[in-house]
C-alpha cells in the first residue's frame, strides 16, 4: 500500500512516529495525481482524446510549490519536537470557489480565469495552520451552478474514478473525484443544495454539510449567501470529523459564523449512534410538485429502489442501537424546493451581477454592438 492510499489520521500517526516525512507523503500524492488525473482543466481545451476519457481530471491548478514549502515546515517542526497540528502532513485539495492568496481562483468560469486572490479563505488558512498540505484547486460546476460538473468552463471536466464514462456529481465534483481516486485523503468543498453530499454519494466517499454558520464563509466566492456551507469531503468518517474540527469555529471576518465553540468531534465519534432517535417521514417518500399547466399539486411516489435503500439503512441503524420513529409528519416538505429556488436565484443574481466585465471579471476584446452582447462574449 502506498502512502497516498492511507487515511488522513493514519498519515499523521506515521509522521509523528517518524516512520515517514511530510515531503515523502507529498511525493506519493503527486505521483498518484500524475498517474490518474490526466491534463488539468483549461479554457479552450479542445476535443477529448481516448487517453483523456480514462483519466479523472479533478484539478484545475496544482500548487505543489506551496505544498512543498508547507511539508518542509512540518518536517522541521517534527524534528524539533514541536506540535505541527492535528492534520500535519495531510494533503488536501480545495474546490476552486475558495480564494487562496496568490493562487488562481477561477470559480470554473472564463470570467475569473485570470483572477489571483489577494487573501486566503479562513477554512483554507485553518487547514494549513493545522499542518495540512494544499495540493491544488479542483474543478466544479461554474460558480457552483450545477450537479454534474459538466458546466465548468475548464475542460476536461472531472470524471467519476470508479467509471470514467460517468460524472462525479456536483458541484463539488472535483473534490469528491480527487478523494475517491486516492489523490488526496481530504478535500474542502461547499454545499448549497447538495453540492457536497451528492458527489460524495456518487463517488463513494464521505461528505458532510455542516450547520450553517459552523464554518466561516470568508473567502468563498458566493452563490447563495444564506445557503452556502463549506464542508469536508473525506475517505473516512473519522477523517471528515477531524477536518470539520479544524475548520469549524467563529471568525471575525464572517458575521454569520456561529459564536459558539465548535464541538470536539473526534472525542465523541467512538460513541456511535446508540441512543439516537431517527425519524422517518412519509412526506420524504413522495414528490409533490405543481402541474405546469393547471398549478394543481401532483403526487409522485419515490422510486421503489430508493425507498428500499433508505429503509435498509434505517434497519442497520436500528441494529446499532438507534430508535427509529415511523410516520413523522413533515407536510411542508413540498415547499422545500420552491423556497430554495426563490432564495437562491435572488441571492445569486445579487452576488454574481458584479462579474460583468466592466468593473470586475474578464472583459471581451471582441467588437460588440451592445451591453448584452458584451456579457455573452465575456462569458
Amino acid at each position: 500500500m502506498e502512502l497516498c492510499d492511507l487515511s488522513a489520521l493514519e498519515l499523521t500517526l506515521l509522521l509523528r512516529q517518524k516512520k515517514t516525512s511530510a515531503v515523502e507523503i507529498l511525493e506519493s500524492t503527486l505521483e498518484r495525481i500524475g498517474g490518474v488525473d490526466g491534463r488539468s482543466g483549461a479554457l479552450d481545451a479542445g476535443a477529448l482524446t481516448e487517453e483523456d476519457k480514462q483519466k479523472v481530471h479533478a484539478f484545475i491548478t496544482l500548487t505543489d510549490d506551496r505544498a512543498l514549502a508547507q511539508a518542509q515546515k512540518v518536517d522541521q517542526q517534527i524534528s524539533k519536537g514541536e506540535d505541527p497540528g492535528l492534520l500535519a502532513g495531510v494533503p488536501f485539495s480545495v474546490k476552486d470557489i475558495f480564494c487562496v492568496n496568490g493562487t488562481p481562483s477561477t470559480a470554473a468560469s472564463r470570467i475569473l480565469a485570470n483572477f489571483k486572490a489577494p487573501y486566503t479563505a479562513t477554512a483554507v488558512a485553518r487547514l494549513e495552520a493545522a499542518g495540512a498540505l494544499m495540493i491544488g484547486k479542483v474543478n466544479l460546476d461554474e460558480f457552483t451552478h450545477g450537479s454534474s460538473n459538466e458546466s465548468s468552463a475548464f475542460q476536461p471536466s472531472p470524471r467519476n474514478p470508479w467509471d470514467t464514462s460517468r460524472v462525479p456529481g456536483g458541484s463539488s465534483g472535483g473534490s469528491a473525484a480527487s478523494v475517491a481516486a486516492g489523490e488526496v485523503p481530504l478535500s474542502l468543498g461547499t454545499d448549497t443544495a447538495g453540492s457536497i453530499r451528492q458527489p460524495a454519494a456518487f463517488c463513494g466517499v464521505v461528505g458532510v454539510k455542516p450547520t450553517y454558520g459552523r464554518v466561516s464563509r470568508y473567502g468563498l466566492i458566493a452563490f447563495a449567501s444564506s445557503l452556502d456551507c463549506p464542508g469536508p469531503v473525506a475517505r473516512t468518517v473519522t477523517d471528515a470529523a477531524a477536518m470539520l474540527q479544524v475548520i469549524s469555529g467563529a471568525d471575525e471576518h464572517d458575521a454569520t459564523s456561529a459564536p459558539t465553540p465548535a464541538p470536539d468531534y473526534l472525542s465523541t465519534i467512538e460513541n456511535g449512534v446508540k441512543g439516537m432517535r431517527i425519524g422517518l417521514s412519509p412526506d420524504y417518500f413522495k414528490i409533490t410538485y405543481p402541474d405546469p399547466n393547471t398549478g394543481e399539486l401532483l403526487i409522485q411516489p419515490l422510486p421503489a429502489e430508493i425507498e428500499k435503500s433508505v429503509r435498509q439503512a434505517a434497519e442497520k441503524l436500528a441494529a446499532l442501537g438507534t430508535e427509529i420513529i415511523e410516520d413523522v409528519p413533515m407536510p411542508n416538505t413540498r415547499f422545500g424546493i420552491p423556497a430554495y429556488f426563490v432564495i437562491s436565484r435572488v441571492e445569486t443574481a445579487s452576488n454574481l451581477h458584479r462579474f460583468d466585465g466592466v468593473k470586475y471579471g474578464l472583459r471581451t476584446t471582441a467588437p460588440v454592438a451592445d451591453l448584452t452582447q458584451m456579457y455573452r462574449q465575456s462569458r
